[in-house]
C-alpha cells in the first residue's frame, strides 16, 4: 500500500487536480472493436439451461457423501463420463494438441471411510420409533459407529452441562444434552457412556416450524472405536424431553453404518489457454455432505458449466486465452492441496471462484443468492447497506484486508444477468468456511457463489424438492460469462473495469460519508470515520493498481489510465471530506 497511499496524499496534500483524458477505449477506437465485439451472455445463455445441472444434483442427492465412500466416488465417476461425453480427453491419453483434458487423481487415505445403512431410535414402552433414518437421514452422526445388529438399550440420562458428568455416573449409559458434541465427546468417553443423543439447531432452521429437520453432527474419526450418536430433530427433542420427565427413560437404538478403507478422488478438468496457458481461472465445488443444496448444486452447477464451455469451444463461438480450470473434490482439502502441492502451477492461479449452494429455490428456503466479498472493510465495519449472513463472520483487521478488482467485476456481471432474469443478487462482506479461503490464504484473489440464509441448510430437509433450475441457470450462466471474460481478459477488459471501480469506488465514499454525517450529528468518533473512509479509499486505490497483474508492461496507456483515476478517486475524496466541515477530516484529508 505504501507506495499508492503515498501518491494519494501527495495529490491530496497539493491540491492537485488530475485532469481527466479523454481515452479513445471509451468510445471503442479500431483495436479493441474485435474484443469488444464478443457479448459472452449472448453466446452462453442459449446453451446453459440448467438441464444438465438439476439432473446432476438429483443424482448426486441420493448419497450421504464423505470422501472415499460410495456416493462420493459414484458423483467422481459420473463426473467423468459427463466430461468424456462432452470431448473432454483422458489425461494419460491425450496429445500435445488435445486441449480438453480431465484426469481422475487418486490417493491413500489416512482413515477409513464412512457411510450410514440404516438408523432407529424408540422410546421403550412407545409403539412407534421416535426417529427413523428412512426419514431423517442425517440423525446418525458422521463417523458414528454401529450398534449391535440387534441394537441396544440403554436408559438415558440428561445433562444440562459437562460439568453435570461430574457427580452423575453414566457408565453403561446415554447421554442426552442441548449442546455441541464438541463439548460432550471426550468426556462421554472418559466417562463410560455408550452413546450421546444431542439437539443444538440454530435459530436460523426456524426448529419450531421445522420440527423434523435435523442439522448433521460429526464425532471424529475413528476407525476402531465403537462410540455412536444420534442427532434429533426438534419435534424428536421434546418427546424425548417429555418422557424423561416422567421418570427413568431407556430407548432402544439401532444404528448400522460403514468403514472401511477407501481411497480419495478428486477430479481435474482443463480447457488449456491458447497465448498464456499457465495462467488460469480455478473453479472450485466441493462434493462431500449430504444435502442437495448443499453442494449438489455446486457439482451439478460446474459440471454444465464445463460442457457448455467444451461445446462453445468446439463450435469455434469462444475461445480461451487462458487455462479454465474445473475441480471437484474435498471441501477446502482439495482446493488447498491444488494450490500448495504445485508452487510453479500456484504461480499462475490468477482468480479462484467457489460454487457451494448455488441452486436454491429461495421462496422455499428462504434467503438469496450471494456473493461473498473478498475481504473489504466492510468485513471491519459492516454497516449501511452491507450485512453479514446468520453465518456471521469475524471482524477482519486492516492488514487481511485483499483489495481486487475481482469483487466489483463480478458483482457488476452477476447483477447483469440479475436485471436480465428478474433474478435477486446480493452480496456479503467476507466470512470464509468454503472453497475460497484457500485462494485468500494463498493471496489468490478468490471469493464465494452462494445463498443465505438457508432455513435447511445442513439438514436432512435439504432434498431436491427445495432446488430451482432456474437458479442453477442464472449462476451458471453469470459464472461462466464471468469467466470466459477473466480468461480473455485485455485491454477493453482492463479498461471497462477502471471505469467500474471508479464508479463503485466514488458511489461507496458518498455512502461513507453520509453515515459519517449522521455519526457526526450523534457525537460518534471522527477519528475512528476518518479511518474508515481511509479504509475503502486505499482499498479502491489499491483495487485498481491490482488491474497492472494483467496489463503488458508495454500497454503505458492502461498503466495511466489507472493513475488518472486513482487521482480522480483522490479528488473526490477531498471533496468529500470538506463537505463534512470537520476540522479531524481536514487534516487528515
Amino acid at each position: 500500500m505504501g507506495r499508492i497511499n503515498s501518491l494519494k496524499r501527495i495529490i491530496i496534500k497539493q491540491g492537485i487536480v488530475p485532469i481527466l483524458l479523454c481515452f479513445s477505449f471509451l468510445t471503442g477506437c479500431s483495436q479493441h472493436t474485435e474484443e469488444q465485439s464478443v457479448n459472452y451472455f449472448d453466446i452462453v445463455r442459449p446453451e446453459y439451461t440448467g438441464q444438465l445441472a438439476y439432473e446432476t444434483t438429483d443424482f448426486v442427492e441420493d448419497y450421504w457423501r464423505v470422501v472415499g465412500n460410495t456416493g462420493f466416488n459414484k458423483t467422481i465417476y459420473l463426473i467423468a463420463d459427463s466430461l468424456k461425453a462432452s470431448g473432454y480427453v483422458l489425461e494419460e491419453k491425450a496429445k500435445d494438441s488435445d486441449r480438453l483434458t480431465y484426469r481422475i487423481e487418486k490417493r491413500k487415505m489416512t482413515h477409513q471411510t464412512w457411510e450410514p445403512v440404516s438408523a432407529s431410535l424408540q422410546i421403550v414402552g412407545n409403539d412407534k420409533p421416535l426417529l427413523l433414518s428412512e426419514t431423517n437421514r442425517n440423525m446418525t452422526y458422521l463417523n458414528s459407529a454401529s450398534t449391535p445388529k440387534k441394537g441396544v438399550t440403554a436408559e438415558v440420562i440428561q445433562i444440562k452441562s459437562t460439568t453435570d458428568l461430574e457427580r452423575i455416573s453414566v457408565k453403561g449409559k446415554i447421554i442426552f444434552a442441548e449442546m455441541s458434541v464438541r463439548r460432550l465427546y471426550k468426556i462421554a468417553l472418559e466417562k463410560g457412556a455408550i452413546g450421546i443423543l444431542t439437539y443444538d439447531n440454530p435459530d436460523y432452521l426456524q426448529p419450531e416450524k421445522n420440527k423434523t429437520s435435523i442439522q448433521f453432527r460429526s464425532l471424529p474419526s475413528q476407525d476402531d472405536a465403537d462410540f455412536w450418536g444420534i442427532a434429533l430433530s426438534y419435534e424428536a427433542k421434546e418427546k424425548l424431553k417429555t418422557q424423561l420427565q416422567k421418570g427413568k427413560t431407556e430407548v432402544l437404538i439401532n444404528i448400522q453404518t460403514k468403514r472401511y478403507p477407501s481411497e480419495e478422488l478428486t477430479i481435474v478438468a482443463n480447457i488449456k489457454g491458447s497465448e498464456l496457458p499457465d495462467e488460469r481461472l480455478v473453479y472450485s465445488a466441493h462434493i462431500q455432505e449430504p444435502g442437495a443444496n448443499d453442494n449438489a448444486t455446486g457439482v451439478g452447477t460446474q459440471l454444465e458449466m464445463a460442457k457448455t464451455a467444451a461445446k462453445l469451444f468446439a463450435e469455434n463461438k469462444i475461445e480461451f486465452k487462458r487455462t479454465m480450470t474445473f475441480l471437484w473434490g474435498d471441501e477446502i482439502i482439495s482446493t488447498r492441496r491444488y494450490i500448495e502441492e504445485n508452487p510453479e502451477r500456484a504461480k499462475g492461479i490468477k482468480w479462484g471462484i467457489s460454487l457451494d449452494m448455488v441452486g436454491e429455490n429461495t421462496a422455499v428456503t428462504g434467503g438469496t443468492f450471494l456473493i461473498e466479498k473478498m475481504p473489504d472493510p466492510s468485513a471491519i465495519w459492516t454497516r449501511g447497506k452491507d450485512k453479514h449472513s446468520e453465518w456471521g463472520g469475524e471482524v477482519l483487521k486492516l492488514e487481511e484486508m485483499k483489495p481486487h478488482y475481482l469483487n466489483d467485476f463480478i458483482i457488476s456481471t452477476f447483477k447483469e444477468q440479475g436485471e436480465y432474469a428478474n433474478w435477486v443478487v446480493e452480496t456479503n462482506p467476507f466470512e470464509g468456511g468454503s472453497d475460497h479461503t484457500p485462494f485468500l490464504e494463498a493471496d489468490i484473489p478468490g471469493l464465494l457463489l452462494w445463498h443465505f440464509t438457508d432455513q435447511f441448510y445442513h439438514t436432512d430437509n435439504d432434498r431436491i424438492d427445495k432446488v430451482s433450475q432456474e437458479t442453477l441457470k442464472n449462476v451458471g450462466t453469470a459464472a461462466l460469462v464471468s469467466g470466459l471474460k477473466l480468461i480473455n481478459a485485455s485491454d477493453s477488459f482492463v479498461h471497462e473495469q477502471i471505469q467500474i471501480l471508479k464508479e463503485q469506488a466514488i458511489n461507496r465514499l458518498k455512502d461513507e460519508i453520509e453515515l459519517t454525517k449522521k455519526v457526526k450529528e450523534n457525537g460518534g468518533s471522527m477519528s475512528e470515520e476518518s479511518l474508515i473512509v481511509m479504509a475503502w479509499f486505499d482499498w479502491y486505490t489499491e483495487s485498481l493498481n491490482s488491474l497492472n497483474d494483467i496489463i503488458p508492461d508495454e500497454n503505458k496507456a492502461a498503466k495511466q489510465a489507472i493513475v488518472e483515476a486513482q487521482g480522480e478517486l483522490s479528488s473526490e475524496l477531498s471533496k468529500l471530506g470538506q463537505s463534512l466541515n470537520d476540522d479531524v477530516f481536514k487534516s487528515k484529508f
